[in-house]
């Protein structure tokens, strides 16, 4: 239950499978012999166990017919945990190299953190927009967004629910690229894609909600620095677990580290994980997921054409189910026992009308169905299981007897395609990953510290993760800060209207909610998956950065 709540915002990270190449040590440890950096001239990027490395490139990109050349620098920083002391370090360590002290108050572990950045050509970099790109997970890489939403080049793969044939794919020129509004940075987290982590206590150091955030928190501001963009512009674009970070995240920068940023776009949000459709079944008592689950429900079942006489415009279609499930069915379950027999079945008839479930099936689930229940049982008839990141992809059942989905068929369609083709991009064009493995998600359910401290707590609560608070610590704290919430109807991952609910209950002033906007699209979880939703997608987002990169 554990994992499927703390994936529930996953963008894939249940790939299967590494894509690997020959395997070389992570690190390269400084030399037994070799004097440490003097203070005067030491790097904190330099590390202890780990170098900086970087590769640069050259390439071009058309955009809306606009040619755009780009200078690409793909690479690694070096980050610590909090209450790393690079002086303390120092002090400690002889001119032999060898350490005088003890060194447990100061952590030993550290973070390769790779990155690729495009920066625009002719363009006056001191004050043009930046933008920090990452998926989630936890333990996703950002080859998604790369490769299919925002770098200059992106795979081409069906969008029509089919899964994508095998090698040879096709790696294209990207028309949806945002490089015309910002230059970018894509970012892996510590110790996924090429990024790698390392030292005493790594994984309790990097892998957890708080520890994660510090660690991309120092990555940012390190880059400001490296490439002279303090008076940039700034935005942070998250999916899926990327959305929770950057709650944590900015709140971060803006209250701890006194650095404004202008904007901030969740792509696929989810904030209080107590609101995710998997794994409520757990949490009984607790309602709302159910309800904000619905229109996806109805979206999905309008898409295979299950639903009797439904409008012909989707939009207007899911306002309806939007309001049915806000009202009638919300007072149904909140309701409980209490619920008269014959009202029951009315609100089961008109669930299975919206969602083309069978009554039965909805009556004997209590009105009460998870994702994992309507992803099996959808299209069960037809030996079929409903995808979850994106609802319009479907595969074969893996087990017809099971009450839950056994896979997701959109996972599978898609996943080999963007593994290879970014692996073969990273390499060829970008000149980085010789010898190297690259890791398209790694397993973090196990390790993850899902503790977060809300902003002025002592300790973190015994509850679901909830990180509404930070998002909304960072918006009073800066009243300029604008939103940008985007998410695909077609999403039982984190279904859009837990999105907009979420927001609509951010304990922020009234007036704050104005900074708050709002994009939908007929497509899933990675909206970009469908080719006139990456099209849009590039509009919004691209219009977003522009609107609020001057005053």
């Amino acid at each position: 239950m554990f994992r499927k709540i703390l994936l529930a915002g996953a963008a894939l990270s249940l790939v299967a499978g590494l894509a690997t190449a020959q395997e070389t040590p992570p690190a390269r440890a400084l030399n037994a012999d070799k004097k440490p950096p003097a203070a005067t001239t030491a790097e904190p990027n330099a590390g202890v166990l780990f170098q900086p490395e970087r590769a640069d490139s050259e390439g071009s990109v058309v955009i809306r017919g606009q040619k755009i050349d780009y200078h690409a620098v793909a690479g690694t920083i070096v980050v610590h945990p909090k209450g790393w002391d690079d002086a303390a370090r120092r002090e400690r360590t002889g001119p032999d190299g060898k350490d005088l002290g003890d060194r447990d108050n100061n952590p030993q572990a550290e973070a390769s953190m790779f990155y690729v950045a495009y920066f625009k050509k002719g363009a006056p970099s001191a004050d043009r927009p930046v933008t920090f790109i990452y998926n989630g997970g936890p333990g996703s890489s950002t080859m998604w967004l790369h490769m299919g939403a925002f770098g200059p080049r992106k795979v081409v793969t069906v969008d029509n629910g089919a899964h994508t044939p095998a090698a040879p794919y096709s790696i294209v020129n990207n028309d949806n690229s945002i490089l015309d509004a910002s230059d970018l940075v894509f970012i892996d987290a510590p110790g996924v894609g090429f990024s790698r982590i390392a030292g005493k206590d790594k994984e309790k150091a990097f892998w957890g909600v708080d520890q994660d955030a510090y660690a991309f928190e120092q990555f940012i501001l390190a880059f400001l620095s490296q490439h002279g963009r303090w008076n940039s512009p700034k935005f942070l674009f998250g999916e899926s677990y990327g959305t929770p970070r950057s709650a944590v995240l900015i709140n971060n920068l803006e209250t701890g580290d006194s650095v404004d940023f202008n904007g901030v776009m969740l792509l696929s949000q989810i904030l209080n994980f107590a609101l995710s459709v998997d794994g409520i079944e757990s949490n009984p008592g607790s309602d709302t997921a159910y309800i904000t689950a619905v229109p996806t429900y109805a979206a999905t079942a309008w898409n295979y054409k299950l639903v009797p006489n439904a409008p012909a415009d989707l939009t207007t279609f899911l306002k309806e189910v939007e309001r049915w499930a806000a009202t009638d069915y919300a007072l149904a379950l909140q309701a409980g026992s209490e619920l008269d027999p014959a009202r029951k079945r009315a609100v089961a008839e008109k669930f299975a009308a919206y969602t083309g479930l069978p009554v039965d099936y909805v009556l004997k689930a209590d009105l009460r169905v998870t994702g994992g229940m309507f992803e099996k049982t959808l299209q069960s008839a037809r030996g079929l299981t409903t995808g979850r990141i994106d609802t319009r992809f479907f595969g074969p059942d893996m087990d017809p007897l099971a009450k839950d989905a056994d896979y997701d068929p959109q996972a599978a369609a898609l996943s080999s395609a963007y593994v290879s083709a970014f692996n073969d991009y990273a390499r060829r064009t970008l000149g980085y990953g010789a010898g190297k493995t690259f890791k398209p998600s790694i397993p973090l359910y196990r390790s993850w510290d899902n503790a977060n401290n809300p902003p002025g707590a002592r300790f973190s609560p015994r509850a679901m993760l909830n990180v509404m608070p930070d998002l909304a610590s960072a918006m009073k704290y800066n009243p300029g800060l604008k939103v940008q919430l985007l998410g695909g109807y077609y999403d039982l991952a984190t279904p859009y209207f837990q999105g907009w609910y979420e927001m609509h209950h951010l304990p922020i002033p009234d007036s704050l909610q104005a900074n708050i906007e709002y994009h939908y699209y007929p497509s899933g979880h990675m909206v970009y998956a469908q080719a006139a939703s990456a099209r849009a997608l590039h509009d919004d987002v691209a219009g977003f950065i522009t609107r609020n990169s001057h005053h």
